[in-house]
């Protein structure tokens, strides 16, 4: 968490106003000065009450001026998880002794969604006040907290004085880590089966012996150890340890297709961000190095590393990540790629293509074939699902319908000229990419072709 201390209460920005309560004692003095030609007792109240609410009015303004504001520190979390409502603490101190009245709104990132500001409080004589609010930030990046405006009241509540207590704080917007934690805890348990992610049967060549067991039932039978069944005279069967030190490489799309969003307003990117590092996890607890290269967009380098920390580090270099608005450019990153890493690695390919973009694509793909297993999770559109799922009952629709098959065809065409070249493919929704990729980096461990 991060504190962030108060000032001496300089003044950035102050207006002295009166407040309807001074403006309607006015208006009954007019009132009652109106009537005097008419009723001239009236002359007598009005020259009571002229005196009496100047006088009010003055020591209430010299009251107000004399007024310090309360110390103000503000208790945030320096990384704040993307689309989830998070806590905000203000912690106002009065040091006056005698009751203050304010109004308070503290000057968050306009893009943040918020509730519960602005507040209204009242500090009692050496009180401490903690109220709180919540914000929810809508995209990933870094953001800044300019200050809190303070709209302080005069004891009799005739003026109001506005105040900005200048206390600035950065944090950090993360992708939704509280998602991804879930996805690692099950990772961690080794229960990710109840995701949906497979456990793959090892095929035995390429992975470390690890011990004997009794022989079960999915087993193969070059698992079978013939000479230790023949001793216990029943079967056993060899179990291996899959193969570590192995390199898994993203290559991750951040041009202009990736800036689609979804039905529910979540970017193609963030969804390839939440699944990189979920697998990213998983990987580093299986012992393998995890890098990632980025083209098409901001671009971004971190070579493989398998340290305890890598999957934070990998965090902290991609969070601010934004879709470009040009191109990309796979075969210049298929080419970079082989110069930054020459040991043989797994390449998630992670993309969303189009028709014009699948020549690129087949020879970036052929040339990362030449020393590395690559994998290409091209992200699909879900309008496109449902567009076909539609009942066509009109001209548009059937034009729509039919178009959609034929890019749809096309698309699968495209895949399989990827299949044929040796790569394997995933084309899929982005929801679909998180438990896919895992799934993917097991089977290819498991049939030890990494």
């Amino acid at each position: 968490m991060l504190l962030h201390p108060g000032h001496d209460p300089r003044l950035i920005q102050y207006v002295m106003k009166p407040t309807q309560r001074l403006l309607y004692g006015l208006g009954l003095w007019t009132c009652i000065g109106l009537l005097a030609p008419w009723w001239p007792v009236a002359i007598g109240a009005w020259q009571v009450l002229g005196l009496l609410l100047a006088a009010l009015a003055s020591a209430d303004l010299l009251l107000l001026l004399n007024t310090r504001p309360p110390e103000l520190r503000r208790k945030i979390a320096g990384i704040l998880p993307q689309g989830v409502w998070s806590p905000v603490e203000l912690i106002f101190t009065n040091r006056h002794a005698r009751l203050l009245r304010l109004d308070c709104h503290d000057l968050h990132p306009p893009d943040f969604e918020v509730r519960d500001l602005p507040q209204s409080l009242a500090l009692k004589a050496r009180e401490r006040l903690r109220p709180r609010y919540r914000l929810r930030p809508p995209r990933r990046g870094t953001y800044q907290f300019n200050g809190c405006d303070l709209r302080l009241r005069s004891p009799f509540g005739f003026w109001s004085r506005r105040r900005r207590i200048p206390i600035v704080a950065t944090v950090r917007v993360y992708p939704n880590f509280a998602e991804i934690s879930r996805y690692t805890l099950l990772a961690a348990n080794d229960q990710l089966a109840q995701m949906g992610v497979r456990r793959m049967q090892r095929r035995g060549s390429g992975a470390e012996f690890q011990q004997l067991r009794e022989y079960r039932r999915g087993d193969t039978l070059r698992q079978i150890d013939w000479k230790a069944s023949s001793r216990m005279r029943k079967l056993i069967a060899r179990e291996y340890e899959d193969e570590r030190d192995q390199r898994l490489l993203f290559l991750l799309d951040c041009g202009r297709r990736m800036r689609h969003q979804d039905d529910q307003g979540r970017g193609h990117l963030d969804e390839a961000l939440n699944s990189l590092l979920l697998l990213a996890y998983v990987a580093v607890h299986q012992g393998d190095a995890v890098g990632l290269m980025t083209y098409g967009g901001p671009r971004r380098w971190f070579a493989p590393r398998k340290d305890p920390d890598t999957v934070n580090r990998l965090l902290a270099s991609v969070f601010d990540l934004e879709a470009g608005q040009h191109a990309s450019d796979p075969l210049h990153a298929a080419r970079e790629l082989m110069q930054r890493q020459p040991r043989r690695a797994l390449v998630l390919f992670v993309t969303n293509t189009r028709d014009e973009e699948h020549p690129e694509l087949l020879r970036a793909v052929q040339i990362l074939r030449q020393r590395h297993l690559v994998l290409v999770a091209d992200l699909r559109e879900s309008i496109l699902d449902q567009t076909l799922a539609v009942p066509v009952e009109t001209h548009r629709q059937a034009l729509r319908f039919h178009g959609t098959h034929a890019y749809l065809a096309d698309r699968r065409r495209q895949h399989e000229l990827l299949k044929h070249l040796g790569a394997h493919v995933l084309d899929l929704l982005p929801s679909q990419l998180p438990i896919a990729l895992v799934n993917a980096y097991f089977a290819a461990k498991r049939a030890a072709i990494l």
